[in-house]
């Protein structure tokens, strides 16, 4: 039998969803504290270029990009668009509004979803710019964490395949390292494997430092195999060390449910090892990840079987549903490291997904040795690390081919880049006519040499960072709008000084004033003086609050952000009756959120009423965008209360400290 050939189309799927809600429109100034950043203790003993690499230009900020924090938790039935890639073995399911995600791989033959596929779509706040979800096939680009790309539209296209056909070609600008990149998702008539080209491209006269994991997530329920017997571990306790695999401590860490606490293991694999990772259920059935050479890097994360780690399994899906581990291929040995993209270059590479088959015998055997050894050989069965190699030369000649049918559209600044730095990047054009109200006025900017006068009725846009438009913000007409980006821009460059003098010039005739006084604040926070800080929060808000035109979406989300850094500013100094002032010139919808029962929580507390407090508590309330190994629920309770924290409120992910204990009840 012929056969079918492959086919590439558009569709929808319906998940029970929380919308993704408003961008914070105040400039990220300030580092959002991220957990995987590495205690420098532990940079002694570590090989020469891996410690390199862990200290080559770490992302300090998520400029120029906004944080992603309005989402809920409220979930209602929604339809999202889906491009679908088919053949007689495989089903590909992409979201091209949401990071460009494979949320579904499903094999005919055998009947098998071969990745976790999340049954909800629910954001948490895990990305580099907040919002995040679980599930599917994720291309991480940027730096150490999730990208922040994770929840946004990426140009999709049809473009023509390597066996004539046809394959589905993703693209962006990653715009935190400034950077085009694309993934080509291939799959060949009658294959058993989604062939996956990936490209990252640097166009500029300098070099740039490049991080890239792919990042599969799998159903815990299984056991991880990967060509190493040593892994790099790292915890939540900001270390890494090198331990042995399978077993640490008497603990098989290559069966996610059996360890205690999330961690994340590097696998070390050899030079000349083909580079793989899979995940076998108890029949030795799953999926199997392989690369050509260049993706070097693999890792498993597991969330462990202790109560946090069951907690954020919960929060990031539908209870009772199940849940999942993550399986990594990556360009470094580790996601501490970044690697440098001379000027001009690229870096490109193929993957391939798909069904493994091994004998369940001897992968879940305690030979650790032979079971690496059966999934090896019958991937070498399944497909050859010859076939891989030629399936990548076969592709990247193609890497250029020109769009042939436009799918879905992604945002407008890679266009916006292309127009100022003349870039010619065949296979991905970024189109002009994708520039949004985001662009127009740095389009202006770019064409008149001068910023425009800002819309009086809505908030400041995004600000740009990247140093050609620091340096025509410095030779524009210094308006107090030119001004504050321009303050945005000297501050992410590290001129935190200079940042301060134009924001200060810009507020003597500032119409609005509240901007430039919330990133004088957010300057004094930095800077080490809080009190400085606190009056111009009071000051900002109290400008908001006289400035704000309506209640739609766009104010509210201001007044919710402003209000939020104000009064942890405020509680901070001790500045309880300003912050309680705070407090009640809020919207009451806004106050009703989880997140700002906390900082109710938090402001009771400041008053010295720890029943109310634990009277929060008691009542309920879910803090929709709790960051990633955030612990300030435990700690607040722990201050009201001797009794353990309830399980509710338990998103620990570090091993307990002495005292510290845990429950199991709510």
């Amino acid at each position: 039998m012929t056969p079918t050939a492959t086919t590439i189309h558009r569709d929808t799927l319906t998940l029970p969803a929380a919308a993704l809600g408003s961008a914070n429109p105040l400039p990220p100034l300030r580092s959002r504290h991220e957990v995987h950043e590495l205690d420098e203790r532990s940079l002694v003993g570590l090989p020469r270029d891996m410690a390199r690499q862990i200290g080559y230009e770490p992302l300090r900020s998520a400029l120029p990009a906004r944080i992603l924090d309005g989402y809920g938790r409220d979930r209602t039935a929604t339809v999202l668009d889906t491009i679908v890639i088919e053949n007689d073995k495989l089903r590909v399911t992409v979201l091209p509004g949401l990071g460009g995600r494979i949320h579904a791989l499903h094999h005919k033959p055998t009947g098998r979803d071969l990745l976790y596929t999340n049954p909800v779509f629910q954001p948490a706040d895990f990305a580099l710019n907040g919002a995040w979800y679980s599930g599917g096939i994720e291309w991480n680009i940027g730096a150490t964490g999730h990208g922040a790309l994770s929840c946004a539209p990426h140009h999709a296209a049809v473009v023509p395949a390597p066996d004539g056909g046809s394959m589905l070609r993703l693209w962006e600008w990653e715009r935190l390292r400034d950077l085009p990149f694309q993934v080509d998702l291939w799959l060949p008539a009658d294959s058993d494997f989604l062939y996956v080209g990936v490209r990252i491209r640097n166009p500029h006269e300098k070099q740039a430092p490049v991080y890239w994991w792919s990042n599969i997530a799998v159903p815990e329920e299984r056991r991880v195999l990967a060509p190493a017997d040593e892994a790099w571990h790292f915890g939540y306790t900001r270390s890494l060390r090198k331990v042995p695999v399978p077993a640490l401590d008497g603990v098989d860490l290559t069966y996610p449910l059996r360890s205690v606490d999330p961690a994340d293991y590097f696998y070390d694999l050899p030079d000349e090892q083909r580079r793989w990772i899979a995940a076998l259920d108890g029949d030795g059935h799953g999926l199997v990840q392989t690369s050509t050479d260049p993706l070097r890097g693999r890792k498993l994360f597991l969330w462990g079987n202790g109560t946090g780690g069951r907690r954020w399994q919960d929060w990031l899906t539908e209870p009772g549903t199940g849940g999942y581990a993550e399986i990594q291929a990556g360009l470094a040995r580790t996601q501490l490291e970044h690697v440098r993209l001379d000027a001009g270059a690229e870096f490109s590479w193929l993957e391939a997904y798909g069904p493994l088959g091994a004998d369940p015998g001897l992968v879940h055997g305690d030979d650790w040795a032979a079971a690496r050894a059966e999934t090896e050989d019958r991937l070498a069965a399944a497909l050859p690390r010859e076939a891989v190699d030629a399936a990548y030369a076969a592709w990247l000649p193609h890497a250029d081919a020109e769009p042939v049918e436009t799918l879905a559209t992604g945002s407008g600044w890679g266009a916006l880049e292309v127009l100022r730095g003349g870039y010619k990047l065949p296979g991905t054009p970024f189109d002009e006519a994708h520039l949004g109200p985001d662009q127009e006025p740095w389009h202006a900017l770019l064409s008149t040499g001068d910023f425009p006068v800002p819309d009086p009725t809505a908030p400041p846009g995004p600000s740009l960072v990247a140093p050609p438009w620091r340096d025509m913000l410095e030779t524009a007409l210094a308006e107090p709008h030119t001004e504050y980006h321009l303050g945005v821009a000297q501050w992410h460059a590290g001129d935190r000084a200079q940042a301060v003098r134009s924001w200060e010039r810009g507020l003597v005739l500032a119409p609005s004033r509240w901007p430039l006084l919330r990133a004088l604040a957010a300057a004094d926070q930095v800077e080490g003086f809080p009190e400085r800080a606190a009056d111009h929060y009071a000051e900002a808000f109290d400008a908001l609050c006289g400035e704000r035109h309506d209640d739609g979406p766009e104010w509210t989300a201001t007044t919710a952000a402003l209000g939020r850094e104000a009064l942890a500013a405020l509680i901070a100094v001790g500045r309880t009756a300003e912050a309680r002032r705070v407090w009640e010139q809020l919207p009451a919808a806004v106050r009703a959120r989880g997140a700002f029962r906390l900082v109710e929580a938090q402001l009771l507390f400041a008053e010295g009423d720890p029943e109310a407090v634990r009277a929060v508590f008691a009542e309920g309330f879910e803090v929709a965008d709790l960051k990633e190994g955030a612990e300030v629920l435990g700690q607040l309770w722990a201050r009201v209360s001797d009794e353990p924290l309830p399980a509710r409120y338990d998103f620990r992910m570090r091993p307990p400290a002495p005292g510290d204990g845990r429950t199991t009840g709510d």
